[in-house]
């Protein structure tokens, strides 16, 4: 019963997008080409939120728009992420939250970002984010082996260069802590 629970409402969400499809190819048929794109994109829409959580993508809109509470609130609605998302967006959903709780409190984001290294995150990309977001908290805690380890991972990670300026900042960071560690060890 509790399975049927889970996947009816996406099978249900399923059937929609294919019945919008299905009427979208009618009205092309009979020349009602407008209500026939509308429908298309509609139908478009449905199965994007078949693969995607709605609340996960809101989260992300409001993140790039860098509006943390909002974000938090689109998150909190997934009450329980195991029976409402697909297995493959459990890492996802740990790195958005991740993100999210390393504004307020980054030591305590750890948790999350290796929670969601360790459900799996398929893009390159992501992997770097958590890694090096890791290599950060790892520098907040002076610990310079750990951090040097996720900066290097995360380095191999960003295969597209697109943190390539955030690594170089870390890398920055972690040079300024040596020298820090010089001048308590020459007093």
């Amino acid at each position: 019963m509790q399975i049927y629970y889970k996947i009816m409402p996406n099978f249900l969400r399923l059937i929609i997008g294919f019945a919008f499809l299905g009427a979208a190819v009618a009205l092309m048929v009979f020349s009602f080409w407008g209500w026939g794109i509308l429908l298309v994109f509609l139908s478009i829409l449905i199965f994007v939120t078949f693969f995607y959580n709605e609340h996960m993508l809101l989260a992300q809109w409001y993140l790039r728009k860098d509006n943390m509470e909002k974000a938090a609130q689109a998150l909190a609605r997934i009450k329980n992420f195991e029976k409402e998302l697909y297995k493959p967006q459990y890492g996802y959903y740990s790195l958005l939250i991740g993100l999210i709780e390393s504004r307020k409190a980054p030591m305590k984001s750890e948790k999350h970002f290796k929670q969601a290294l360790s459900f799996g995150l398929q893009m390159s990309h992501n992997i770097a984010l958590a890694k090096l977001s890791l290599a950060g908290i790892a520098i907040g805690k002076r610990n310079k082996r750990e951090a040097q380890m996720y900066l290097t991972e995360a380095k191999k990670a960003d295969k597209n260069k697109l943190l390539a300026d955030q690594i170089k900042q870390i890398k920055d960071q972690m040079g300024m802590m040596d020298k820090q560690q010089q001048v308590r060890y020459t007093r």
